[in-house]
């Protein structure tokens, strides 16, 4: 006799009874008399994510029993994402703490039914045992068909009566993939330039899968043409079981792609969805496509993971979305939907002030203002938030039930100020489950009181807010700020960029007119300013140093002339020349020149700057200090990557009165792939080892003609990357994270203004939380940073103290940071940016910096102590040259300062490798280790952004003396910097990101070979790191694991079978 189900009214044929909501509302919408079905419960005004439908069975259950849970359930709301559903059980005692059982999940998404299943069984009788359904974030309807719950029997497996009338109503969709679990082997599925196979179910598979292996490109995969199932205008969801095996560190990533091919025109590849796996765990890929016209070929393929890694796929479906939408059967009847397009309600004021709050001043609203000189920028009226108390005062409204993480969000205003003129912030306040906070700036505008000005930027959310509010704040108290509209809504992903095409175009010709002065004349060259220009003699005859390595020319001389101006009454005059129609966009170009200062400049050190006007706005081409009698080279460079009207080259800086003269300047375009071939070159001899391996343990018969193939796993270079506690709540980031660095640097939660932003007030939950994370997953860290010498970041109340009191502070954060982080932090930025700033020196003396270093060494013994400063690398900012650089580290070691590295940031724009690797080979002399801690670069357009990238760390990776590189974030939205990110918002990897991928591959070894004789000897020249050797004979196949370590000279590794 079959067992009942024990949950009474399943089908909710009766209503709601005896079903009960906890803490929100519930209705049933019946089906109409031509249905079968009964109907189904809406759990609708929910606040937070435990709120549902639950049931009180305690007379139907009994202790030691198994019960199987099925439920049919659906989600609907206002976002698309799937959602987490959730049965529960709960287990309630009169005399000891509630008990929670989780009994199953499953994921579903808007307007489609999906089922639940899962056990649970009970060893003691509870006073109340209550099941319920729960899980969708707020916001969030809770659908449920049906819910059964019986004893367990032999007929576990078997669909419960409820769920089969469920489905019967929304037959299972068509799948229009062929053999799509390969049990007719691989027929309808084709290799992509690789090989494949079918492993059969048997007893130790349940199920077939296809192997894909001997892949030697990402690209390659499994393929199907499914040309003649698919049309244009439908929506189809798609679903894959992949896994991998093979060398891979953590994961691999895995790629569901479309290929559609058109007569005529070019394949185009779009991206359906990815995942990351891991060898022998199987994972569920999933995605959507859509296809706007009918082209001549569809492809379908899995591809991804990197060569040598074989791809695994267990089952793949595609079918039609609409096939399983409530809408094909009667209209879906729930709670009232918000307009999830416009997160703001009320964004306009049309209905008043409804919705909007003021944020510790007063809202009111506006027709006009100041006798009709302030009107709405756009409708009828405009709010002001009034008696502002503080800065973060403003205009405020609570989001949380409309926003959702991991969406990227567009706000905008429009913006104006009562009088003056301040920056005006729009910004997100986030509260979380765990009570953790998080400020996000969103944007920033310089506003005034003579017109409206727009605010505008994008934010995201890693984590499940309890919590989330937009405001706008900024100005000091008692300037009223004026807010036209303001509106919060999904952000548009704008098109992927391609490569910019350039026209014809030279690498290494100066673009200079008359920059060789041979005529005589100024002729090409203007004054600018009231400034008086004449040609002088007795400059240098060869190419600034520079200028000459770059072009690799040995004969290119100079005329021993030069542009002199005098009579400068202001910083900005000196020579000058219009040099529009010669500057391509989005050319890399290199400045290099002779300049010097005339006697009256000798007193104090002077600032020379190439500099460009591009329609009016500076652009910086390089600078110099000059403080002597000589002449000396200034380098720079610099990319326009917008279209101008106008360009103007000038040189200027030093004060008013003092001669400014220039010789020999080069401004010519760069290759930086022709730099490439050289630098791998390099890193050949600097990274690689000639390896002899030694295969022993086998006959030597059998070792014969034995092939070996080697791969390695992970090279030894260190490589890192910035985080942020809110970064780690998101999965997305945490797998791309761990799959491509091995290093962590915190972004702010480190320093001191984070841990102790109040006197007193230590704080180190957030530091501690990403310490943990990084130790859980075998992450080295740097710490970033102890102090900051600049001013303007260090809090309110450090700056406030007097001297005594300040040294005991100081000391005290030496104490507390490095006591509680003895032994966790590899290495500590000491005193971040000392050519920068000077807050302690002026207030304590120039010791006070070298006993931060000496203090921090008897605490920490075993972490290796930075500087690190910004522009080093770019001959961008005269304070920060490399010879500064060099001399302040000197200072510090002669007052006993034991400093443990060098850090460059490398925030750096336009990079030129030979002005990099001049610094680099300057700094080197130091006989200290280099590393790039804050690396990122920046351009519009993803491939330069890319070309940027390849030139940093290719010139890190090749130089003897750099040790390691952090870069200073990855994902869009969370880096300091625009255009700088490799992974957009939504976690698709763009055209900079996946050259750093190919980069990153690039610095693998992979060899094939035979073993030529019996003695098993195999050599080859690697990078330093892990490797995965094996080694095929006619008795069977061996894979061994070994290490190259760092090192010149040729090193033996044994392998013993």
């Amino acid at each position: 006799m079959a067992h009942s189900n024990i949950v009474h009214n399943g089908d909710f044929s009766d209503g709601l009874e005896p079903w009960h909501p906890n803490a929100c509302q519930a209705f049933v919408v019946s089906s109409d008399s031509s249905s079968s079905d009964s109907g189904y419960a809406v759990v609708t005004n929910r606040k937070e994510t435990w709120q549902g439908l639950e049931q009180d069975i305690t007379p139907q259950v009994s202790p030691g029993v198994t019960y199987n849970v099925s439920a049919c359930v659906g989600v609907s709301g206002p976002f698309h994402e799937s959602s987490q559903v959730l049965a529960t059980v709960r287990l309630e005692h009169d005399d000891s703490p509630t008990e929670y059982i989780f009994v199953g999940k499953t994921y579903a998404s808007r307007d489609k039914w999906v089922d639940l299943e899962g056990t649970f069984s009970i060893s003691n009788m509870p006073d109340r045992v209550v099941i319920y359904l729960e899980g969708p974030p707020p916001g969030k309807d809770l659908l449920i068909r049906s819910v059964t719950v019986k004893e367990s029997t032999s007929c576990d497996f078997q669909e419960t009566e409820e769920n089969k009338a469920a489905f019967s109503v929304y037959p299972p969709p068509l799948n229009i993939i062929t053999n799509h679990d390969f049990s007719d082997g691989l027929c309808s599925w084709n290799s992509n330039s690789c090989d494949s196979f079918v492993v059969g179910s048997n007893e130790c598979n349940s199920e077939s899968y296809a192997v894909v292996n001997n892949r030697s490109e990402t690209w390659q995969g499994l393929e199907q043409d499914i040309t003649d199932r698919v049309s244009p205008g439908c929506s189809y969801k798609v679903s894959a079981s992949v896994s991998v095996w093979g060398p891979v560190q953590r994961s691999a990533q895995v790629l569901a792609t479309l290929k559609l091919e058109h007569q005529g025109s070019p394949t185009e590849f779009k991206l359906i969805g990815k995942t990351y796996v891991s060898n022998d765990v199987w994972k569920t890929l999933e995605g959507t496509f859509a296809l706007s016209g009918r082209p001549d070929r569809v492809v379908f393929f899995l591809e991804g993971p990197p060569p040598g890694v074989d791809l695994l796929i267990k089952s793949v479906t595609i079918h039609c979305e609409s096939d399983n939408q409530f809408e094909r059967s009667r209209d879906f009847s729930s709670a009232p939907e918000a307009d999830h397009h416009h997160i703001f309600l009320n964004s306009s004021f049309s209905d008043g002030l409804n919705h909007w709050s003021g944020r510790g001043c007063n809202l009111m609203l506006h027709e006009s203002l100041a006798d009709g000189r302030i009107l709405p920028h756009s409708g009828t009226c405009f709010a002001s938030a009034t008696e502002r108390t503080h800065k973060w005062s403003g205009i405020e409204q609570d989001i949380t039930e409309r926003v959702q993480r991991k969406l990227i969000y567009e706000a905008s205003s429009v913006v104006r100020l009562s009088h003056s003129h301040h920056t005006v912030q729009a910004t997100l306040y986030v509260q979380y489950l765990d009570q953790r906070e998080e400020y996000i700036g969103i944007s920033s505008v310089e506003a005034n009181h003579d017109d409206w000005v727009k605010l505008k930027g994008k934010f995201l959310l890693n984590g499940s807010p309890a919590r989330a509010v937009v405001y706008i704040e900024g100005p000091p108290p008692g300037i009223d700020v004026f807010v036209d509209h303001f509106e919060v809504k999904p952000a548009e992903k704008p098109p992927p960029s391609r490569r910019p095409y350039i026209e014809s175009h030279v690498f290494g010709m100066n673009i200079v007119s008359n920059s060789h002065l041979t005529d005589g004349t100024i002729e090409g060259w203007f004054p600018l300013g009231d400034c008086h220009l004449r040609v002088g003699e007795g400059s240098p005859q060869i190419l600034p140093p520079l200028a000459k390595h770059s072009l690799r020319t040995t004969h290119d001389y100079l005329s021993g002339r030069y542009v002199l101006a005098t009579n400068r009454s202001g910083t900005w005059m000196g020579p000058a020349q219009m040099i529009t129609d010669k500057v391509k966009l989005f050319l890399t170009y290199q400045v290099s020149a002779w300049v010097k200062v005339g006697s009256g400049g000798l007193t104090c050190p002077q600032d020379v700057n190439i500099a460009l006007s591009v329609d009016g706005k500076w652009v910086n081409g390089g600078k110099v200090e000059v403080k002597d009698g000589d002449w000396h080279e200034v380098v720079g460079s610099f990319r326009i990557e917008k279209q101008a009207r106008e360009v103007m080259l000038h040189v200027q800086g030093p004060s008013p009165g003092v001669d400014l003269m220039v010789a020999g300047l080069q401004i010519f375009a760069v290759d930086h792939k022709a730099r490439l071939s050289y630098l791998k070159g390099q890193a050949d001899m600097v990274r690689k080892r000639n390896v002899r391996l030694k295969v022993t343990g086998l006959d030597p018969n059998e070792l014969s003609g034995a092939t070996v193939k080697i791969r390695q796993t992970s090279n030894s270079f260190p490589l890192g990357s910035c985080i942020s506690r809110s970064n780690i709540d998101n999965e997305d980031f945490v797998e791309f994270f761990l799959n491509n660095f091995k290093w962590a640097v915190f972004g702010n939660e480190l320093k001191w203004s984070w841990t102790e932003p109040e006197q007193g007030n230590l704080n180190y939950r957030n530091a501690d939380e990403m310490l943990g994370f990084c130790e859980t997953y075998n992450v080295q860290t740097r710490g970033h940073c102890i102090f900051w010498e600049v001013e303007s970041a260090i809090q309110p109340w450090v700056q406030q103290l007097s001297e005594p009191t300040l040294e005991a502070a100081v000391e005290n954060r030496l104490t507390d940071l490095l006591t509680r982080y003895n032994g966790k932090f590899r290495h500590y930025d000491v005193n971040n940016e000392m050519l920068h700033g000077s807050f302690y020196r002026d207030k304590l003396g120039f010791d006070a910096r070298a006993k931060m270093f000496r203090t921090a060494h008897e605490l920490d013994p075993l972490a290796r102590l930075f500087l690190n400063e910004y522009h080093i690398e770019d001959g961008f900012d005269s304070r920060s040259s490399p010879e500064k650089y060099i001399k302040l580290v000197h200072k510090l070691q002669k007052k006993g300062a034991p400093v443990g590295g060098i850090g460059i940031q490398g925030h750096i724009t336009s990079p030129v490798g030979h002005i990099v690797r001049n610094a680099l080979d300057k700094l080197s002399t130091l006989g200290l280790p280099i590393w790039f801690t804050e690396l990122d670069v920046s351009s519009v357009n993803e491939h330069v952004r890319g070309d940027d990238l390849e030139v940093m760390l290719w010139e890190a990776f090749a130089h003897p003396a750099v040790e390691g590189v952090m870069l200073w974030g990855f994902w869009e939205l969370f880096m300091s910097r625009e255009d700088a990110h490799l992974v957009d918002a939504d976690g698709e990897v763009n055209e900079a990101g996946r050259r750093f991928l190919e980069i990153k591959r690039e610095w693998l070894t992979f060899v094939e070979g035979v073993v030529e004789d019996g003695e098993g000897g195999f050599e080859f020249r690697g990078y330093h790191g892990s490797y995965v050797v094996e080694v095929v004979t006619c008795e069977g196949k061996y894979v061994k694991n070994f290490v190259v370590e760092k090192g010149n000279s040729p090193v033996d590794v044994i392998i013993e079978l």
